[in-house]
């Protein structure tokens, strides 16, 4: 069933079917060479040079004044003012190119391609004096164009943030500036993996169909691939199959993952988001910690020129060293409780009184945790690494080399959020399959994000698993905070979003 067209999209279907009749196809397939950009153009220019310019672009304003016209066209780069003269197009007698195409027939919004040389007007402005003009695309929908008045109120503003995140395409177009965050995304993983590539460690590829979920606590999504007739899980994390490759011999691995957990949704958290795991052989979690350090210390260095960032209100700084605390001196410094010796009883009684929600489901690990993310973690703003968890927090680390009951395990945590997770990873198949089995018994429990038990995985480390340290960053999180973005959808071209309402999508 076709949708109600709105009257200016019936003008521009009208508009299309004249382009076509006067035998000028609105959507051709040759390529256009172009050979420069708005910017390079204007950061180029040099007076009196008569410069030879091919570009393309939407158009986004017209000034049309008879037999001369203004416009302004907006290409991957910025926007650049042309001049559009009748007889510069029209060189003979027929000047319909000028005065039924251009002036008539094309749109806001339409995509054109310009030859023609630089110049600059009375007024200043590097502008480019068109000498041919292609229609390249047809344009059906009218942008949603803000409009200033003349008391310099801008009204029809692109903000609502649903349709920014749903109509993305929309959003570049008429909001440029929300390019540069992704820019810097791309300049961070960029950054990220220059440093991991000078170290010589290697970038994998792991299955993203598991046929058990493993490597984190959290809730999967689950298929159902027909020709093996079994039950597939959209991976939460690719820890267990990049330290099989640890196993197989390769000293240092990376990915860049894709991982997905079916839990709730915030300005923090998407059901998809980026991680990049990293496993070295030989390592420990102290070692990890420096080298954490050191990369996200480069990583806004390679993006500002400086180690401190304006994110908010907050002025944060990545200058090495960071603040560390371990798990129970971080919860003591913030509550004025030492939970270090508390049974588990005792330490639910505590979490009440300190205002934190519980459940029979939670064992001492998942309380400890929920004290420390509702009293300790969004009081966390420099970076600051978090240390030393209990066992029953970490079923892949390894114990601690000291302290009886904790295991060399990292958090950073920046800006009240965490950014990375690592561990001295637990190479132990006996302890390993161990902790497996303690995650069964909270899952029976009701406890929906314990892990299961991975018999390959087992098979695997009792070949023999090196030491080994291993991290997982955010690369959302970390994308949030070097773009100083409030919300987790303005560092996704296509955040989740819910159905959308069908009254809504005809507008």
């Amino acid at each position: 069933m076709s949708r109600e067209l709105s009257e200016q999209e019936i003008v521009r279907r009208e508009c299309l079917q004249k382009l076509i009749e006067l035998g000028i196809n609105p959507y051709p397939a040759e390529l256009f060479d172009i050979n420069n950009n708005s910017v390079n153009i204007k950061k180029n220019y040099t007076e009196g040079e008569e410069t030879e310019v091919i570009i393309a672009g939407r158009l986004m304003s017209r000034r049309i004044m008879g037999k001369a016209s203004f416009a302004e066209i907006q290409d991957s780069e910025g926007r650049i003012q042309i001049y559009v003269n009748r007889d510069e197009i029209c060189e003979g007698e027929d000047k319909t190119m000028y005065n039924t195409v251009f002036k008539k027939l094309l749109d806001i919004g339409d995509i054109i391609g310009i030859k023609g040389t630089v110049f600059v007007t009375k007024v200043g402005e590097i502008s480019v004096k068109v000498k041919e003009l292609s229609v390249l695309t047809k344009s059906l929908r009218p942008l949603p164009l803000p409009k200033v008045d003349a008391d310099g109120t801008i009204h029809d503003a692109f903000t609502d943030p649903e349709k920014r995140y749903r109509q993305r395409y929309v959003d570049l177009v008429v909001n440029p500036h929300v390019k540069e965050a992704f820019i810097k995304r791309t300049k961070l993983t960029n950054s990220m993996r220059d440093f991991l590539n000078k170290k010589e460690y290697l970038e994998v590829e792991t299955p993203i169909l598991q046929p058990l979920y493993g490597g984190a606590a959290a809730r999967p999504f689950k298929t159902h691939h027909n020709t093996l007739d079994m039950e597939l899980y959209l991976r939460i994390a690719n820890e267990l199959y990049l330290k099989r490759l640890i196993v197989g011999g390769f000293d240092g691995v990376y990915e860049f993952s894709k991982d997905f957990r079916n839990e709730g949704m915030s300005r923090f958290h998407n059901p998809e988001f980026t991680q990049m795991e990293l496993y070295v052989a030989y390592k420990d979690y102290t070692w990890m910690m420096d080298l954490v350090e050191e990369m996200v210390e480069k990583i806004a260095l390679d993006l500002h020129g400086k180690t401190e960032i304006q994110v908010g209100d907050n002025l944060i700084n990545f200058q090495r060293p960071w603040k560390r605390y371990t798990m129970y001196e971080a919860i003591k410094h913030f509550t004025g409780i030492d939970i270090s010796k508390m049974d588990e009883k005792t330490m639910t009684n505590t979490a009440k009184k300190l205002g934190v929600s519980v459940d029979k489901s939670m064992g001492r690990g998942k309380l400890i945790d929920e004290i420390f993310g509702e009293k300790c973690e969004g009081q966390l703003i420099q970076p600051t690494f978090i240390t030393d968890y209990p066992v029953e927090m970490s079923p892949l680390a390894k114990k601690h080399r000291k302290h009886e009951g904790l295991v060399e395990r990292f958090e950073a945590i920046c800006n009240g959020k965490e950014i990375c997770n690592a561990f001295s990873e637990l190479n132990d198949p006996i302890d390993q399959r161990a902790r497996f089995e303690e995650q069964l018994e909270l899952g029976k429990r009701g406890d929906d994000e314990a892990m299961l038990l991975d018999e390959d995985f087992l098979r695997a480390i009792e070949y023999g698993m090196p030491p080994t340290a291993g991290l997982g960053i955010g690369i959302d999180r970390l994308s949030m905070i070097m773009t100083s973005s409030n919300s987790i959808q303005d560092v996704l071209f296509f955040p989740q979003m819910k159905a959308e309402n069908k009254s809504n999508s005809e507008e």
